[in-house]
């Protein structure tokens, strides 16, 4: 399946109504440092399909997001849970760190 695509208009819904921890990338076509997460976050979508959501926002194309959640650098990696931001990763770091983060929240959510 992968991560899903989330923008302004469907953040909502897809993240903050969400019923599992959502981990999401914000992310950017001309950044470096986010193509080269790219597989990572494929990766971990795959690995905790049913238990979690892994998503992609593209602040070039949706603005309003990642001013809310006062986004400055990217890749940003936001971990929401019930809603709310329970945990954040600026710039790369490895799979096995995001697993471990997002398996910690999974644990919460149960």
């Amino acid at each position: 399946m992968g991560a899903i695509k989330v923008t302004d208009s469907n953040f909502q819904e897809e993240v903050l109504n969400s019923d599992v921890p959502v981990l999401v990338d914000f992310w950017a076509v001309w950044c470096g440092p986010c193509r080269a997460i790219a597989p990572v976050i494929e990766k971990l979508a795959e690995d905790f399909a049913g238990r979690a959501k892994v998503a992609k926002c593209d602040v070039d194309n949706n603005m309003q997001t990642p001013i809310q959640y006062g986004i400055r650098s990217i890749p940003s990696l936001l971990f929401f849970v019930d809603g709310e931001v329970r945990d954040q990763v600026i710039g790369g770091v490895s799979e096995r760190e995001l697993a471990k983060r997002l398996d910690a929240l999974v644990g919460q959510a149960a």
